[in-house]
């Protein structure tokens, strides 16, 4: 249906003949900033003529620009996607895209996708899964490690860049926002970024030199993120304002994980997050990625306020995601949990339960078969070609093993995270470190000590060693050696059980 909002182009562009390629049906998609037209194979984004405080389409020579930039950012995670930009030409009345003469507009023309498998669209239907959001994260990864780093002495990252645009998204919010108890919420809300602001700026600081303000996606939200051929692919990169794109690596997993929360799978947000964190070994991330996780919320609020005040809507949008950064800044009851227990006995698959059943995406995973080949320079499913005492086995890598495990879930506490620490914990030294670290910290303690026969553990070993894809390298000798010196939980230990230990 043509609706009467629409200016004449979009309306004309509605008619299959303005097409170079064979066209049956043209569909259109509005956003608060685009046209998206949908015919045949391919798809045009036309930029609307406007200006905005972040943003400036207001001239032809400004649009072609832009467009220009998408199709170079875009090709750098999705070239098969994004194929040309293309010149629209004739009238307003009886344009032609691709055509001859006098470009009266630009499109950038893509190939189409599937939109179901937008992984927005996916989620409503309440069809996405965790192996999704491991491939995302991986994408994320990848797409980081090979992203520029903004020069030392470059203004990206900088203090002003950090706060200046969360201080304007309350600005702008305020502008379109009139009802008195939406602007009170602002207000608390302003009142917390300014505070970690504060707080933080040492974090700020170190994040920029040592590397983690990159050339990023900037809009890494679920409607921007698809899966084609079963492959997750990122597309629809910020190429409009050069300050949103060049962020912390932190600020663009934030906009996933928050779009998750909004979509009410926290379960699967704090998932991602735990994979990101796994492949990437960004724990530094941590202390500052609720501010952003807060910044990310009130950008979507603005977006919907935007959209409101263009089409008269009302505010239930704008309320969802002020409720959700109220949720995001809220104090936490923290727990550190700790595994115990043989090689294959099921540690790991009890945590992964345990973070898929976390109802508000905050608990973070550290791996000790992970974080001990990090430790030496290997990614997670390398074969480190150890001897049973030997190599990242010996025992003085199992010391530094750790006690580096204990500096990051030290760090974790700190940035008001719950911990899960998936290691053997064979010994009561080890255990007991931790049980004082959440006195420390003021935080719950608790156990998680699956339990298998051995007939069971032998037979998951060697079918785990078979498949090679998993992060432990333990071998029969390995469980044998363990059996010889496991110090059992004592009384008190015992007492911490919870969840699949208590079924003994």
């Amino acid at each position: 249906m043509i609706q009467a909002s629409f200016p004449a182009i979009i309306k004309a562009l509605l008619n299959p003949k303005c097409y170079p390629d064979h066209v049956e049906y043209v569909e259109v998609i509005e956003t608060h900033v685009s046209w998206l037209l949908l015919a045949g194979e391919f798809a045009y984004k036309i930029k609307k003529s406007i200006t905005l405080p972040f943003l400036d389409y207001g001239t032809l020579s400004k649009r072609q620009s832009c467009c220009e930039a998408e199709l170079q950012l875009n090709r750098r995670f999705a070239p098969n996607l994004y194929l040309k930009v293309v010149s629209i030409t004739g009238t307003p009345d009886c344009p032609r895209i691709d055509g001859d003469g006098v470009p009266i507009e630009y499109a950038v023309k893509m190939r189409r996708f599937d939109e179901a498998g937008r992984l927005d669209h996916v989620c409503d239907r309440g069809e996405i899964k965790p192996s999704h959001l491991s491939d995302l994260a991986s994408a994320i990864v990848n797409f980081h490690r090979g992203a520029a780093v903004a020069p030392i002495d470059s203004h990206f990252g900088s203090l002003d860049t950090v706060i200046e645009p969360a201080l304007e998204n309350f600005d702008e919010l305020r502008l379109l926002v009139s009802d008195q108890e939406c602007k009170l919420r602002l207000d608390d809300l302003l009142a917390w970024t300014k505070n970690e602001y504060q707080r933080l700026i040492p974090n700020f600081l170190s994040r920029k030199a040592t590397g983690h303000v990159r050339e990023c996606h900037g809009d890494l939200h679920l409607g921007n993120i698809v899966i084609i051929d079963g492959d997750v692919r990122l597309f629809d990169c910020i190429e409009f304002n050069e300050d949103l794109r060049w962020i912390d690596v932190a600020s663009d997993i934030a906009f996933a994980y928050v779009d998750l929360l909004d979509h009410h799978q926290p379960e699967l947000a704090g998932w991602l997050l735990n994979e990101w964190l796994s492949m990437s070994g960004d724990f530094d991330a941590m202390p500052i990625l609720r501010f952003y996780a807060v910044y990310r919320t009130l950008v979507r609020a603005k977006v919907a306020a935007i959209r409101a005040h263009q089409n008269h809507g009302g505010l239930k949008e704008i309320r969802n995601y002020l409720a959700l950064a109220e949720k995001i800044v809220a104090p936490q009851k923290l727990q550190l949990t700790i595994t115990h227990g043989l090689a294959g006995c099921g540690k790991t698959t009890a945590s992964t339960n345990m973070l898929l059943k976390d109802a508000r995406g905050s608990t973070i995973r550290l791996r000790s078969d992970v974080e001990r080949k990090r430790l030496f320079g290997l990614i997670a499913t390398a074969a480190s070609n150890s001897s049973l005492n030997g190599g990242i086995y010996s025992q003085r890598a199992h010391l530094l093993t750790y006690r580096h495990l204990y500096y990051l879930a030290e760090s974790l506490l700190a940035a008001g995270w719950s911990v899960i620490v998936d290691a053997a914990f064979l010994k009561r030294s080890e255990r007991e470190d931790f049980y004082k670290l959440a006195l420390k910290y003021g935080v719950e303690f608790r156990i998680l000590s699956p339990q298998a026969s051995l007939d069971d553990l032998r037979t998951r070993i060697m079918n785990r060693l078979k498949i090679g894809q998993d992060a432990s390298e333990a071998t029969l000798s390995v469980l044998d050696k363990q059996i010889g010196f496991i110090e059992a939980l004592d009384d008190r230990e015992r007492k911490y059980l919870f969840g699949e230990s208590e079924c003994r």
